[in-house]
């Protein structure tokens, strides 16, 4: 029994060094940072913690200090704010669209084409959704590249450059898969390129390609597909995780300057 206690004291041993030597890992620090929670001097409980992290989300979301660079247009050019703005300017678009499309093969074109034609403003606004979609892919790619060249990917921001480059990927594919959707020649040979592209992928290629077309052609399974991954899936995704990026860019004391 007591030898039992012994090995049973060990093991609990070990897997708290273990579990202090993942916490004290620049991987864990740089996601996490645990010791930022209680600078305010809250015992550790699982209500505090509540309260400091509610605290930190209703009542700070800006830092208190901000450096100086921070506030200079020409250190960021206002690229993230204005990735998402276009963001924003896309889902709002792209909901007035929505109530004047339907995703078949039978009415998909003649829809956007009553759009353009008999609908107040139509032409108008899809060419604003349009535009903010290139906008969005260029400005996102743009405002990778200052990340990149004033060096803010470097520790403790690794995690955030991370989420940069999912809400980069996820921001290409947003803009892909929208291309099918105007039902055109343009549309069609280009969905054509791309899912054959994807089909000389190693190993899954052919499973990516059938699961993307919903066969072995572009048909309305394509297109219904396609429309609910571009209105649905995509946008749910990128949400979540700007939510994530906004939320690191706090917790990493704001904007990043030149390193």
């Amino acid at each position: 029994m007591a030898k039992a206690m012994q090995n049973k004291g060990r093991a609990a041993r070990v897997m708290g060094d273990m579990t202090d030597k993942v916490q004290a890992s620049q991987t864990w620090n740089s996601i996490f940072r645990p010791g930022s929670i209680f600078r305010k001097g809250y015992t550790d409980s699982p209500r505090n913690r509540s309260y400091v992290i509610m605290n930190s989300v209703l009542y700070h979301l800006h830092p208190v200090k901000v450096k100086r660079h921070a506030v200079k247009v020409s250190y960021t050019l206002c690229l993230g704010g204005l990735s998402f703005f276009l963001f924003i300017l896309l889902t709002v678009t792209g909901i007035f669209l929505m109530f004047f499309y339907r995703p078949t093969a039978a009415q998909a074109w003649n829809d956007i084409y009553a759009l353009q034609t008999n609908v107040a403003f139509g032409l108008l606004v899809r060419n604003m959704h349009r535009w903010a979609a290139h906008l969005m892919v260029l400005s996102v790619f743009l405002h990778m590249a200052r990340v990149f060249y004033h060096g803010a990917y470097k520790p403790p921001r690794e995690f955030n450059w991370v989420i940069g480059v999912i809400l980069l990927t996820l921001t290409l594919l947003l803009s892909f898969t929208g291309y099918l959707l105007p039902w055109d020649q343009l549309a069609l040979w280009a969905v054509t390129v791309g899912t054959n592209m994807m089909g000389y992928t190693p190993v899954f290629g052919n499973q990516v390609r059938f699961a993307l077309l919903g066969g072995a052609e572009i048909g309305t399974d394509t297109l219904l597909r396609w429309y609910v991954l571009h209105v649905l899936m995509l946008p749910f995704v990128i949400v979540i995780f700007m939510a994530i990026h906004f939320w690191r860019v706090r917790k990493d004391g704001g904007i990043s300057g030149p390193l």
